[in-house]
């Protein structure tokens, strides 16, 4: 379930762009009174997502909306098939339909692509996380997308969670400057964050274990050759975490190695929108 707020402030911002100060195509032809309904056809493979974006974008847009859904967020879809019908104004219908379009491809195409590699973690200890290569003003539809297709949010903003990356130990001094002036800087701001550290080697790795005081640990493009050697020394004591060069074709040689995560980017940034339409029912 996405946050009401915060889904309702990004709608808000999405037609004011595409509206701007007003739907002339449809002004100028519909009358303000007209009722319609109309129906969203499904014409590719996949996973379904944004049914909860869909309904929420036309209650904004007219409160008396009546949204029909057939199918919900996560269920496997197949052409053909309906997910849902909405009876309206028809200058509702037509001011929210590519509004509508946009999320629910965009989602479904990150709702598919993230089943994917979850199916080849099944068996496996490991979980998929995402990561904060969104698309600007769009990371809350598509981290929702990612969790309907059974993955797991990783963090949502640079505010939820600290992670030391490779440039913040490189200005800090290093990985023990950087994890004791954090744990320093939480404790004098009374935040209660967690804190991941990344790891380019086992050298860095024994550094990190050597300061400790933190709650997960990334091994950095380390292949899945490298991976176990680097458990062995943490010993379940912190999270684990790899990251860097994972995709569909290795995904499950990392899962082998019983790292507790993988963060895949691509879930996201190398998502395809699947093709859906929004028709008028006679």
């Amino acid at each position: 379930m996405i946050q009401e707020t915060a889904l309702n402030n990004l709608i808000r911002s999405a037609l004011a762009e595409d509206i701007g100060n007003g739907d002339h195509s449809t002004m100028a032809c519909i009358p303000p009174t007209a009722k319609g309904k109309a129906r969203l056809k499904i014409k590719e493979q996949g996973i379904l997502a944004g049914m909860e974006v869909a309904e929420a974008i036309f209650r904004q847009l007219d409160m008396f909306t009546v949204f029909t859904p057939y199918k919900k967020d996560g269920d496997p879809m197949q052409p053909g098939e309906t997910a849902f019908e909405v009876e309206a104004a028809v200058h509702t219908l037509l001011m929210g339909e590519r509004l509508v379009l946009n999320c629910m491809q965009r989602m479904s195409g990150i709702a598919t692509l993230t089943k994917q590699y979850v199916d080849k973690l099944k068996g496996y200890h490991t979980r998929l996380l995402d990561t904060r290569k969104t698309t600007p003003n769009f990371r809350l539809l598509e981290k929702e997308a990612v969790r309907i297709g059974g993955g797991v949010n990783h963090r949502m903003g640079l505010y939820d969670m600290v992670m030391l990356k490779d440039n913040h130990i490189d200005f800090a001094g290093g990985i023990t400057a950087a994890v004791n002036k954090t744990i320093a800087y939480l404790q004098e701001k009374k935040l209660n964050l967690q804190i991941e550290v990344e790891t380019r080697s086992l050298d860095d790795v024994k550094e990190v274990l050597a300061v400790g005081g933190i709650h997960r640990i990334m091994l950095d493009n380390f292949s899945p050759e490298q991976i176990p050697a680097a458990l062995d020394l943490i010993q379940g004591r912190y999270e684990t975490e790899a990251s860097g060069g994972i995709s569909l074709a290795n995904v499950d040689a990392y899962a082998k190695t019983g790292v507790d995560f993988v963060s895949v980017g691509a879930v996201i940034h190398h998502a395809v929108s699947l093709d859906l339409s929004l028709k008028a029912v006679e």
